[in-house]
């Protein structure tokens, strides 16, 4: 019981202050890494990488799976509606009075404010994500893993080119899979 309330809190309070979606849920889930043993870090840049090739939000993705693997379907079912009843609570309201606030000065100024810190927020997961993807660990040093750096680089490059960059998805995340065991075998 006292683990599905904290489930629910946790998730309720990243609903309530993740403004701007999946990115903005990152610093918020890397920080759950670190106060529970619902997921690694590693798991969460693999959940990122899934959530990033599949349908469906990455903060919502991630919810329901510390729910599954700390109490089962009914704790994904939990987690996942404690991410998305502060959403639903905001959403209300502001529809509610947004007519009335649209042009207000300081709602405007308070969203000037926030999408910077938004930002950080996002780059600072980004820079996270990209450590565990890049680096390994080894005797307590981070090492750079070249293969992977290199492959990195290389798909940065492709996306680049014009051309290229029109390719589905699909097609790019079909084609780093493949990559992905070649480099590994």
């Amino acid at each position: 019981m006292k683990e599905m309330v904290l489930l629910f809190a946790e998730f309720f309070k990243i609903g309530l202050f993740a403004v701007g979606g999946g990115p903005a849920t990152l610093p918020f889930l890397m920080d759950l890494t670190e106060k529970y043993d619902w997921f690694s870090m590693e798991q969460l840049t693999n959940m990122v990488a899934i959530s990033e090739s599949t349908p469906g939000p990455l903060g919502l993705n991630m919810a329901t799976y510390a729910g599954v693997q700390t109490i089962g379907v009914f704790g994904g079912l939990i987690s996942t509606m404690g991410l998305v009843i502060p959403s639903i609570i905001v959403i209300t309201i502001i529809a509610k009075f947004m007519e009335g606030f649209s042009e207000n000065r300081f709602v405007k100024a308070a969203f000037y404010g926030i999408r910077p810190a938004v930002t950080a927020l996002i780059a600072a997961a980004v820079f996270g994500i990209c450590k565990v993807s890049l680096f390994a660990v080894s005797d307590g040093q981070l090492v750079p893993e070249i293969k992977t750096i290199l492959l990195c680089v290389f798909i940065f490059g492709l996306l680049q080119i014009k051309k290229l960059s029109k390719i589905h998805p699909v097609l790019w995340i079909l084609s780093a899979a493949v990559i992905g065991v070649v480099f590994r075998f």
